[in-house]
């Protein structure tokens, strides 16, 4: 493999450094564990619907029973090292908390992290997976206070060294914790009640250069699915600062910065004074922005225009509790769409029908695509089908739009307000008069990769304190969990 400087990728025919030279210096302490389950929690009101969702939304992980002599696994110890010795095909650790896993001996020369295998800056692999023999075995292991050291056979000398967190984070056979990156924070479910006390920070926070307003605001997103920013002066110039604080603004058909009235430019119902229900934007992409910014910069000689937010998985979570066939029968059909409003663009998704109402990962929630306005034609289904989704379509809505479930707000000039679009449905009751609304949309990738960073940087410490000092930057370790 060529590398971009044209470099040829490093095989296990390149000359490896010994460990005491090479592996140890670029060894760097692991970051702070994952936890092993997160759970979620729920704000909503005490009714039964509530319980159910609540019910309905915990995950949690049961640890495997570890095995006393069936795997012929190493007794491990109530205190001191990890225990580790070498098996037919696996490296088999036995941690000090009484847990063992095991590690196939491709998987572990496959990841050695020493620089001559893993580019300490690029973070980049040099080794080439595929030049390993198959049968590859240690030719010893040894427990260390700085992790697991197995020796490999090699016309040269090579060791590598893997710290004892890192394995138990990485761990599959059996899996000690869990690995999903969907599931690293909390998500707190919420239904109008969130009314009381709605997530929200300040645009001085927002602005800091310390980053910790932007930090906090990006973790209300991350747990809630939304967040107000409050004191943001109402000019499109400052939302639109507002809106790259957090990463790349994605251009559609609309536009890239959106600035608009109630006067079709556009061919979208956005941009009328109708009614908007619930409703996740750009179901007729293969890929969905991940993040929408809103900001009202003036409503006058007319009322109405109430803003609508609906936490679509605590509404997921109530249908799954209640009617698990409904809810089973959304994530399962795929439903078409389409944007068609535009004469010089017709979108729609590929695979068309490949993306139904509720997409799940590993039997967790991780998006909401619903917008029955832009729906298409339903005809990629049996006689049967048809009639089972629309029943369930119809419990979907019927939850949607519940009292329980909607939460209102009037925006004011000065107010924006984000919201994750693959979880959190908007909408607006109808107005009159001018309404002048700004606003973008941000991948949610770039979203994605401004958290994961900015939680590296503020590790372990609270969102909402105030330090003296701006921090410096990270260095990030090759033993990154995200890595």
């Amino acid at each position: 493999m060529i590398r971009p400087n044209g470099v040829a990728a490093r095989t296990l025919k390149s000359s490896c450094r010994s460990l005491s030279t090479s592996c140890r210096s670029a060894l760097a302490r692991p970051e702070s564990s994952i936890a092993a389950q997160k759970q979620t929690r729920s704000l909503h009101s005490a009714n039964s619907w509530a319980s159910a969702a609540a019910a309905a939304f915990k995950r949690t992980y049961t640890q495997p029973e570890p095995s006393t002599s069936a795997d012929n696994a190493p007794p491990a110890r109530d205190h001191g090292l990890p225990v580790s010795r070498i098996d037919e095909r696996k490296v088999v650790v036995g941690f000090e908390t009484g847990e063992w896993a095991k590690y196939h001996h491709m998987w572990l020369r496959d990841h050695c992290r020493c620089p001559e295998c893993f580019h300490p800056v690029t973070k980049q692999r040099l080794l080439n997976t595929f030049d390993i023999p198959p049968d590859i075995k240690p030719v010893k292991v040894e427990s260390t206070a700085e992790g697991l050291e197995v020796h490999w056979p090699s016309s040269v000398s090579h060791t590598s060294l893997y710290p004892w967190d890192w394995l138990r984070q990485h761990s599959y056979d059996p899996p000690l914790q869990t690995h999903d990156s969907s599931s690293d924070h909390s998500h707190i479910l919420w239904g109008s009640k969130i009314q009381q006390a709605p997530p929200t920070v300040s645009y001085e926070e927002v602005m800091s250069p310390d980053e910790r307003g932007l930090y906090k605001w990006l973790t209300n997103v991350d747990k809630f699915g939304f967040s107000f920013v409050s004191g943001v002066p109402a000019t499109t110039e400052a939302t639109e600062e507002l809106s790259t604080r957090i990463g790349f603004i994605r251009e559609t058909h609309y536009g890239k910065f959106w600035d608009f009235t109630a006067d079709l430019t556009r061919g979208d119902t956005a941009y009328t004074n109708m009614a908007l229900g619930a409703h996740t934007d750009n179901t007729y992409f293969t890929d969905p922005c991940g993040l929408q910014l809103f900001h009202l910069l003036e409503h006058s000689e007319g009322t109405g225009g109430a803003t609508l937010l609906v936490d679509g998985f605590y509404v997921a979570s109530i249908l799954q509790e209640l009617y698990p066939a409904a809810y089973a029968t959304l994530a399962r059909i795929g439903v078409p769409a389409h944007a068609a409003g535009e004469p010089g663009t017709l979108y729609t998704p590929f695979p068309t029908t490949a993306y139904p109402v509720l997409r799940e990962h590993g039997g967790a929630l991780v998006q909401v695509r619903w917008n029955n306005d832009d729906r298409s034609t339903m005809h990629h289904l049996s006689a049967a089908e048809m009639g089972e989704w629309y029943d369930a379509a119809r419990l979907w809505h019927k939850l949607l739009t519940s009292a329980d479930s909607e939460y209102w707000v009037q925006l004011a000039p000065g107010t924006a307000v984000v919201v994750n679009n693959h979880r959190v449905l908007h909408g607006r009751s109808a107005f009159t008069g001018r309404r002048r609304m700004c606003g973008a949309y941000i991948g949610g990738d770039e979203y994605r990769s401004r958290l994961a960073v900015l939680t590296e940087k503020f590790a372990g410490q609270d969102p909402a304190a105030h330090p003296a000092a701006v921090l410096p930057p990270k260095e990030r370790s090759v033993w990154s969990p995200l890595l």
